[in-house]
C-alpha cells in the first residue's frame, strides 16, 4: 500500500523537487504552503494541494482530514540576514511552526517525521570537514530557531508517554541548489541570485573577500537521501549532515558562472563588500554517516549540477 507524505512548504524550491521525486518513486503526496515564497505552479499536478500555513488551524485540519504516513517539514523562514531584522517571525514560523507541526502529528498518530535542520546549527566550526558530532554554537538567529526546532523534533522522538512511536530524522542541510531555485529572491541562495544577476546584467555582491567556502549539494541529491531514510530504521533519531562533502570558494562560483555566460571577472562588474552578521566563513560536510547508514551517495558533482541549473535558468528568461 502506497505511503501518503506530507510535504510542508512544498511550493517552494525544495519542496517542490521532493514532492516530484516521491510521486515519480510512487508515494502520495499532499502539500501544504502559504505561498509566501513558494509558487503553486511549482507543484506536481498528481499532489494534493492545500495554501496554507502551517500554524492555521483550518489549513492544517484539512490537510489532516486524509491520513499521514510520513511529515516532510521542510516549511519556514530561511535566511540569515533576514532573520536579524524580524527575529520574531523567524522564531514563529521555524519554532512555534515546527511545534505546531509536532501537535498535529501526536494528534494524528503520525509515526514518521523528517525535519530539514540546517548547517548554520553549527556555527563556526571547530574543524573541517564537519561532523555531526562537533558541537552547536549558532551565531545567526535563523540557526537558533532552525537548531531550537530540530531538539523540539528529536525530542519528541524520545517520548514514552505518547501512545505510539514516532520516528524522527533531521538533516542538516547544507548549500541546496537547483532547478526552481528563485533567481529574483535576493535570500534564498547565493547560486541562484549570482546567476540571476548575469541575466540580468547586473554587478553581482560579494559579502566578503571571496575567499569563503560553502559546500553546495544538488536537489535531486537532497531528496535521495531524504526518500532513503524514510523506511530505513537505522536513521532513527539521527541527525544527518547533507551536503556533497566539497568546498567551493565564492569567488569560484563566480567564476563558473561567469564562464557558462562567455564572460569573466575581469570583463563583469563584481562589487565585494563587508561582511555580514551571522555569515560562517568557511564550511563543508563530512557526509560520512549518511553514506554508511544511509547508503547514499552523491550523483551530481558540481560542474554536471551548476550546467543543469544554468541551463534551466536560461530557459526560464527566454
Amino acid at each position: 500500500m502506497e505511503k501518503h507524505v506530507l510535504v510542508t512548504g512544498g511550493a517552494g524550491f525544495i519542496g517542490s523537487n521532493m514532492t516530484d521525486e516521491l510521486i515519480q518513486k510512487g508515494y502520495k503526496v499532499t502539500v501544504i504552503d502559504n505561498e509566501s515564497t513558494g509558487l503553486r505552479e511549482n507543484v506536481n499536478k498528481d499532489a494534493r494541494y492545500i495554501k496554507g500555513d502551517i500554524r492555521d488551524k483550518k489549513a492544517m485540519d484539512k490537510v489532516f482530514k486524509e491520513k499521514i504516513d510520513v511529515i516532510f517539514h521542510i516549511a519556514g523562514c530561511a535566511s540569515t540576514i533576514k532573520s536579524f531584522h524580524d527575529p520574531a517571525a523567524d522564531l514563529n514560523t521555524n519554532v512555534s511552526g515546527t511545534i505546531n507541526i509536532i501537535n498535529y502529528a501526536i494528534k494524528y498518530k503520525v509515526p514518521r517525521i523528517l525535519y530539514a535542520s540546517s548547517m548554520t546549527s553549527y556555527g563556526i566550526p571547530e574543524r573541517l570537514p564537519i561532523k555531526e558530532t562537533q558541537s552547536t554554537k549558532p551565531i545567526s538567529y535563523y540557526g537558533i530557531t532552525k537548531y531550537s526546532a530540530e531538539r523540539y523534533m528529536l525530542a519528541t522522538g524520545l517520548r514514552n508517554d505518547l501512545p505510539f512511536k514516532m520516528n524522527v530524522t533531521a538533516f542538516r542541510m547544507f548549500n541546496v541548489y537547483g532547478r526552481r531555485q528563485s533567481l529574483e529572491n535576493p535570500y534564498q541562495g547565493v547560486v541562484s541570485i549570482f546567476i540571476g544577476n548575469v541575466l540580468r546584467n547586473e554587478p553581482i555582491t560579494i559579502f566578503g573577500d571571496g575567499k569563503q567556502s560553502r559546500d553546495f549539494v544538488h536537489i535531486k541529491d537532497v531528496a535521495n537521501a531524504w526518500i532513503s531514510a524514510i523506511d530505513n530504521e537505522k536513521s532513527y533519531g539521527k541527525v544527518f549532515n547533507i551536503g556533497s562533502g566539497i568546498r567551493v570558494s565564492i569567488n569560484e562560483l563566480v567564476d563558473v558562472i561567469l564562464r557558462s555566460f562567455g564572460k569573466g571577472r575581469k570583463n563583469y562588474k563584481v562589487i565585494y563588500k563587508k561582511e555580514r552578521p551571522g555569515d560562517q566563513k568557511y564550511m563543508q560536510a563530512d557526509i560520512s554517516k549518511a553514506k554508511k547508514i544511509l547508503n547514499w551517495k552523491i550523483q551530481i558533482p558540481f560542474e554536471k549540477g551548476m550546467k543543469d541549473t544554468i541551463e534551466w535558468a536560461m530557459q526560464v528568461y527566454k
